[in-house]
């Protein structure tokens, strides 16, 4: 693991280390010769990134693996995700602070649209806005079980946490959505003996909360994903002697920072100018920021090539303000590809730009995108090395052996 030979290389300096993380980054052309989202977007101030540092193609996980969004992310953070395997529901849950302890079992929940057959008609219930979506949180709610405490929490739009808690819990569970449209919700099972009273009890749970939905005319029914319970990660902060700070519109990934120790800034706004307001407000508390963009990801899983296009000209335009604050070590890169053309994550490298004015040994790029990437100087390497890369540059690193 990278802790095991980076915690004991580590020296303290005033070094700032920024990774900004566009969800879903890296696409395909809709054509064949076309260009990918990256590429046909404006971006003048990427392209001068590039010019100036270096890029490459990075892997989550490995060749032909697709990753979740959860290990994209821990990954990023040198949690190699073959070692430490986090569930997507106790990420959910704890970036909307629901407490999720040990033999506690969270899941995220979707609200989803059925046809008149009890066949699911959008995945996402039309991504349902977040205020239409509360009174249905609250009524899940209300759901009781003998023998188990239950509680909901709303995460955003069409998302929702659930966490169950009570004595003799297993998340072995597998999840609810068939990921496809034309077929019915799965029922909850269990992956071995241990967990199927927990599956029993989820399918109770689901059973009163779909005749609760039953009525609603833009969500009708939900699904479960990601089952799981405290991972009792090591902390981020004492593996590389750094106080990290999150900025994320998300819950989802305001879930995965606090899991791993780092501190979540409060903001007001979505777009990525708010963000980097939020990061210029607490420069000098923190060494370290992760920032995360969700819409890249939203907008490629939702087919649209133009709007994952516009989003990320949008980061391009705002970066100006985070630049002014003079980090020492900018990481730009996506946690995974979401191409429009596919609309779901994949496989696909990620492109991966690295801006170290003091240290970085430039290459012959001048554009950020998948293309130039394939041959810029970092090459193509796994994601788990992005934070020994990041210390480096910030002179965080000692000398390894004599």
């Amino acid at each position: 693991m990278p802790f095991d030979h980076i915690t004991p290389l580590l020296k303290s300096n005033n070094s700032k280390i920024v990774l900004l993380v566009m969800d879903g980054l890296g696409g395909l052309p809709i054509e064949a010769g076309g260009s990918t989202e990256l590429e046909a977007a404006k971006t003048p101030n990427l392209d001068r990134l590039a010019a100036e540092g270096m890029i490459g193609l990075s892997t989550p996980i490995l060749a032909g693996i697709t990753p979740g969004s959860g290990p994209a992310h821990m990954v990023l953070f040198g949690y190699d995700p073959l070692h430490y395997e986090i569930g997507r529901g106790v990420l959910e849950a704890a970036g909307v602070g629901l407490h999720v302890g040990r033999g506690d079992i969270a899941a995220r929940g979707n609200f989803v649209l059925l046809n008149e057959k009890g066949e699911i008609r959008d995945r996402r219930a039309g991504r349902i806005s977040t205020e239409e979506s509360a009174p249905l949180v609250e009524r899940l709610n209300t759901i009781t079980l003998p023998g188990v405490e239950l509680e909901v929490r709303q995460v955003r739009e069409y998302r929702f946490a659930v966490v169950m808690r009570g004595s003799d819990l297993h998340p072995e569970i597998d999840d609810t959505d068939p990921q496809q449209t034309g077929v019915p919700p799965l029922p909850a099972l269990a992956r071995e003996p241990a967990a199927e009273h927990t599956a029993e009890l989820f399918n109770q749970w689901i059973a009163k909360a779909s005749q609760t939905l039953a009525q609603n005319p833009k969500a009708n029914g939900l699904t479960l994903r990601g089952f799981s319970s405290d991972p009792n990660f090591p902390s981020f902060n004492k593996a590389y002697g750094l106080n990290a700070a999150c900025i994320s519109v998300y819950p989802m990934y305001k879930g995965i920072a606090k899991l791993v120790g780092m501190e979540l800034v409060d903001f007001e706004g979505d777009a990525p100018d708010d963000e980097f307001t939020a990061v210029k407000k607490h420069w000098e508390d923190h060494d370290f920021f992760f920032i995360h963009i969700k819409k890249t990801d939203s907008k490629g899983e939702d087919g649209d090539f133009h709007g994952k296009v516009e989003v990320i000209e949008s980061v391009d335009r705002a970066l100006p303000a985070l630049l002014g604050l003079e980090p020492d070590v900018l990481i730009i890169t996506g946690d995974h590809s979401t191409p429009a053309l596919l609309r779901t994550h994949t496989w696909h490298p990620v492109p991966f730009l690295l801006w170290a004015p003091a240290t970085v040994r430039p290459d012959d790029q001048t554009q950020f995108g998948e293309r130039s990437c394939a041959h810029g100087g970092i090459g193509h390497f796994r994601a788990l090395d992005t934070m020994p890369l990041a210390l480096a540059h910030a002179g965080r690193l000692e000398k390894f052996g004599a």
